[in-house]
């Protein structure tokens, strides 16, 4: 009994030991060391100089860099965006004088273009006569050119009659030998009503010329000179007549 007695007496301080050299172990490797702070850096002194207005390379870039490190915000009246300092002779300029150090060189492309209100004019009384010099030739001068054109060939009319129900071309030749009141029209177009005893009134202008002349000549002459109402058969039809 006495030797179990020592043997467990024996145990128990070799754990204790044991215990004491795992906590000195653990305590060295997990203790915190106290931060060093770092230096503090030196303050850097406030950069300070005094300038005149001297001609000096220090002096002018002292100035310099003023200007460019210059804190105040733009949209404050400054030297730069604001000012009341008069001009200066060289830049003094009457009314008409503005522009002549270089003339005018008025061009499209290639082409000279006249100058248009430019010329000295009579001042209008009215301020209608104002309105209509203002509007006499807003874009004159601009995509032509001084060439001599060849005159267009004249051409014969030419007449196309076309059945309307069922669309066949019934009448299609050159008018010729007919004095035209005018040469230069737009192709018309009229609808025609025959019967057994021939056109039913005058034809009905569906596109016009351009000209009421062209227009009242051409119904005249379908019915009175080139007879319609004798070339056809009782039905409706669309009558053509350009160039």
């Amino acid at each position: 009994m006495r030797i179990g007695k020592i043997e467990i007496k024996r145990r128990v301080w070799i754990g204790l030991a044991s215990a004491l050299v795992v906590t000195g172990v653990w305590w060295n490797t997990a203790r915190v060391q106290p931060a060093v702070p770092d230096a503090a850096a030196p303050a850097k002194p406030p950069f300070v100089r005094l300038t005149g207005a001297g001609t000096g390379t220090g002096d002018l870039i002292l100035r310099e860099q003023a200007e460019l490190m210059d804190p105040t915000p733009l949209f404050f009246p400054t030297e730069w965006n604001f000012g009341q300092r008069p001009l200066a002779e060289s830049m003094r300029r009457q009314p008409g004088q503005v522009f002549d150090s270089f003339g005018e060189n008025i061009t499209l492309g290639n082409q000279p273009i006249k100058p248009y209100g430019s010329e000295a004019a009579v001042v209008p009384e009215r301020l209608a006569d104002v309105v209509a010099q203002g509007n006499e030739a807003p874009f004159a001068g601009m995509g032509q050119i001084d060439v001599q054109r060849p005159a267009l060939p004249e051409r014969s009319s030419f007449l196309e009659v076309r059945d309307l129900s069922s669309g066949k071309n019934i009448i299609a030749q050159a008018l010729t030998d007919i004095s035209l009141p005018r040469t230069d029209f737009a192709p018309m177009e009229f609808l025609a009503v025959v019967c057994s005893a021939g056109v039913i009134g005058d034809p009905v202008l569906v596109s016009g010329s351009g000209w009421d002349e062209v227009d009242s000549f051409f119904r005249s002459y379908l019915v009175k000179t080139f007879r319609l109402g004798e070339r056809l058969s009782p039905g409706r039809y669309r009558v053509l007549v350009g160039q």
